[in-house]
């Protein structure tokens, strides 16, 4: 198996704006909105990181942590977001080590626990996350699932 790099954004901060393209793409959330997140993260106004897998110089995972994921439980904050890996990466590993890397992170800066909202079910338990409740998505018609890692 290949070693891939595992960083936080304030590791390697010349990558936000490689970061927050490549979010962009794969949410279709506008690249502002990722940068300023990032810069705030990097100005240290909080400590809700950024993390990245790299193959090389590619980015081919990542996530952050936001204080909302645009659902109506606004006290369950902070939230895991923009979880992704590339296609051709998946079934590595590669998020379930970015999950550690996030809550321990969190953790280390006296933020736990952490939540994500999801549609799956079966993937986070496998990192310890655990359902927590059903929140209303903005603009959804159905609740989705909300995970809380303790």
């Amino acid at each position: 198996m290949k070693d891939y790099l595992y960083i936080t954004l304030r590791e390697k901060p010349e990558l936000k704006i490689p970061a927050a393209e490549w979010f962009s793409s794969k949410w279709g959330v506008p690249q502002e909105a990722y940068l300023e997140c990032m810069d705030s993260y990097l100005d240290g106004e909080n400590d809700y990181g950024w993390y990245l897998c790299l193959d090389g110089e590619k980015i081919i995972g990542g996530m952050g942590v936001i204080e909302n994921d645009f659902h109506d439980r606004k006290d369950l904050a902070p939230n895991v977001c923009a979880v992704y890996t590339e296609p051709d990466y998946r079934c590595q590993g590669i998020a379930g080590k970015l999950l550690n890397l996030t809550v321990e992170d969190m953790r280390s800066n006296g933020v736990s626990p952490v939540y994500l909202v999801t549609d799956h079910t079966g993937f986070y338990e496998r990192y310890g996350w655990e359902f927590y409740c059903m929140a209303q998505g903005d603009g959804e018609e159905e609740p989705t699932r909300v995970y809380i890692h303790k």
